[in-house]
């Protein structure tokens, strides 16, 4: 299912993403994607994941059911690894909860709309692989909102770059002011100042609107693997001066 971004989302995520994605080497060659794309599932419910290539780049590999992932089981259970196209990539990751699930007539399964995650308030999680020499860059996007904590973290990285988990662990929507909830969940996404500076100051490690940068900054090249965390520990956004594996 389609889901419906701000047109402001969409944008920063191009600007953003699209130049490393499509960049090429010196040489004229494309550069060597991340080897894998890892979602992890802690939160204490099931979601969905979906992921969504940016214009012009290849889609991640699907599974039969044409999901990426499919369901994610929670509490930790619920893990997938997919494997980036060769070359550049750029795309989001969102999570979807409550998803009502649908017959095709043939046995197989298709996620029907969900309660959040189709629709702003999201939580949308950007990455891009690939670009000139080798480089990465990734965020967590809260200018729709929030409906899912999500962080974001590269593995396996160059030694000596600044690769450092980034995004928001913080459960927004238990402490949502009442005038920014969603009707089925989540907090935000009408993009007023007032909610991108709530924001902002629960999770300095996000991005809150089209301009905004991470108060921790990266410069990450090579990573083997990006990894997605749903729902993850609070204090899981720390910088990491080191290659992790």
């Amino acid at each position: 299912m389609a889901m419906s971004l701000s047109n402001k989302t969409l944008a920063a995520v191009e600007a953003l993403m699209m130049t490393l994605a499509l960049a090429t080497t010196a040489a004229g060659q494309p550069t060597t994607a991340a080897a894998n794309l890892t979602l992890h599932n802690l939160c204490p419910y099931p979601v969905w994941p979906l992921v969504t290539a940016n214009a012009g780049v290849p889609s991640v590999p699907t599974d039969a059911d044409g999901e990426p992932a499919g369901r994610l089981d929670g509490n930790g259970e619920g893990l997938a690894t997919l494997a980036f196209p060769p070359g550049a990539w750029s795309g989001r990751v969102v999570a979807r909860t409550g998803c009502a699930i649908e017959g095709d007539g043939g046995g197989e399964e298709i996620v029907g709309r969900c309660a959040t995650g189709d629709a702003p308030p999201v939580t949308v999680a950007q990455v891009s692989v690939g670009g000139p020499g080798g480089r990465a860059a990734y965020s967590v996007s809260l200018v729709d909102g929030f409906n899912v904590a999500a962080v974001v973290t590269p593995h396996g990285f160059a030694e000596g770059r600044r690769c450092p988990t980034l995004g928001c662990a913080v459960d927004l929507a238990a402490e949502c002011p009442v005038g920014a909830r969603g009707p089925h969940g989540g907090c935000g996404g009408g993009g007023a100042s007032s909610e991108a500076a709530w924001f902002k100051a629960r999770c300095p490690d996000a991005r809150t609107n089209a301009t905004d940068v991470e108060a921790t900054p990266q410069d990450c090249v090579a990573p083997r693997e990006i990894k997605v965390v749903f729902c993850p520990k609070p204090d899981s956004v720390t910088s990491h001066a080191s290659e992790l594996d």
